[in-house]
């Protein structure tokens, strides 16, 4: 478990990187969040310039339960109980099997307040998350655009 702490700490100070976009899933809100290196990139049109995201590009989605905001007197769904935080790494001499990108997923248990690895071996990143990632070869393998402000 160490170890899994350790890499989750790795990325210290997401929660305060700028948010990219957000996203609602079916039973959940994301919050998809960059650092100072993949927000420049944006701003300078990657993906859609056709060049790749710079080493160091890191991106973190944080997902919520969803639940309705009981005040609001409209509809409006909010965010409940973590459920998890995912991480993206550009590095291509660490992972040079999944096109520079590295994977990782953690799951929130609430009613513990503990976080354990999503996927028991270090093929994670290979099996789950790149497969999927290879649909948007063309954007650098990064689904989510950058949101206009």
């Amino acid at each position: 478990m160490m170890l899994v702490v350790v890499r989750f700490l790795s990325f210290g100070g997401y929660e305060t990187s700028q948010d990219v976009a957000v996203r609602q899933t079916e039973v959940g809100i994301k919050a998809i969040l960059g650092n100072p290196v993949m927000i420049n990139a944006y701003k300078e049109g990657i993906p859609g310039n056709g060049k790749p995201f710079p080493e160091g590009s890191m991106i973190v989605k944080i997902e919520w339960s969803r639940k309705k905001n009981a005040p609001s007197p409209y509809f409006v769904d909010v965010p409940d109980t973590l459920k998890s935080v995912s991480f993206i790494e550009k590095d291509s001499q660490r992972f040079p099997d999944t096109s520079g990108w590295g994977y990782a997923q953690f799951l929130c248990d609430a009613a513990s307040d503990t976080i354990k690895p999503f996927g028991s071996d270090s093929s994670f990143g290979k099996k789950i998350c790149y497969q999927c990632y290879t649909l948007v070869t063309a954007k650098d393998f990064i689904f989510t655009g950058f949101t206009r402000r």
